[in-house]
């Protein structure tokens, strides 16, 4: 006795645009790139407070980490993308990336 097969909901094929395939994958890239650029700035931040380092290794860090957003600001231009885009909603969990309000 075989179970019966129930209709499948899913189509025998995905369609996909190459270009939003790009731009999805893209953007999953920035957000990766995002969250860890955070996580920089914040343990660099919480090493400036401790006073772990030198001004001149405070200034590096600081230049480094602007120089980083700019860059981020640059991708996220080529797909038209803010940073809201970029943070994905864990449900309960809430927000992946932190916010400045």
């Amino acid at each position: 006795m075989s179970t019966p097969r129930l209709p499948s909901i899913l189509p025998q094929r995905l369609e996909t645009d190459p270009d939003s395939v790009e731009r999805d994958l893209f953007k999953l890239v920035l957000t990766i790139i995002e969250l860890i650029r955070q996580l920089m700035e914040r343990q660099a931040l919480r090493r400036v407070d401790q006073g772990d380092l030198s001004d001149e290794q405070v200034e590096a860090l600081g230049v480094a980490l602007m120089r980083l957003d700019q860059a981020m600001a640059e991708l996220r231009g080529r797909y038209d993308l803010s940073v809201e885009d970029l943070n994905i909603d864990l449900g309960p969990l809430g927000p992946l990336l932190a916010t400045d309000a």
